[in-house]
């Protein structure tokens, strides 16, 4: 049988994970004042969800529009058939992609663009025509990422 390390986790587990996912940049001792716990608990409790697996990476959450990027749109694309190797080389060179998504159903890639304005937009539009249809939606506004949902 196979460790599932996520099945195993406990609340305080749980309640760490949706502080961290809230500010990743919390002290362990702010962690711990939340958790009920000594710092250097919760500086092992963090190590164990990191060699688990659970915790991959810590970032930073950037605001496109302070970077002239305001303007964020998702672009579904049907490549055409022997396009996908340039099209990832391609991915890696646009600022503007900030994820990218292979998809099953009738598109192959979703991405999530930022762009300064609808010219810049249609500018990225372009750069994707060459590897395949594609189909954009602007985003008009976003509901706040909710934390990690306990089980029912």
């Amino acid at each position: 049988m196979t460790y599932d390390p996520a099945r195993h986790l406990d609340e305080i587990g749980q309640q760490l994970l949706c502080a961290l996912q809230e500010n990743a940049r919390l002290s362990f001792s702010e962690l711990g004042r939340r958790v009920g716990l000594s710092a250097p608990a919760v500086a092992e409790r963090m190590r164990r969800l990191e060699d688990a697996g659970i915790i991959r990476a810590y970032r930073a959450e950037i605001n496109q529009g302070a970077l002239g990027r305001g303007l964020q749109a998702y672009l579904r694309l049907t490549l055409r058939y022997g396009q996908e190797e340039a099209f990832v080389a391609q991915l890696a060179r646009l600022p503007e992609v900030l994820s990218a998504d292979r998809v099953t159903g009738e598109d192959c890639y979703v991405l999530k663009l930022a762009v300064a304005d609808t010219a810049h937009l249609e500018t990225v539009i372009g750069v994707m025509k060459r590897y395949g249809e594609p189909v954009t939606s602007i985003i008009l506004s976003s509901v706040p990422r909710p934390g990690l949902r306990q089980g029912p």
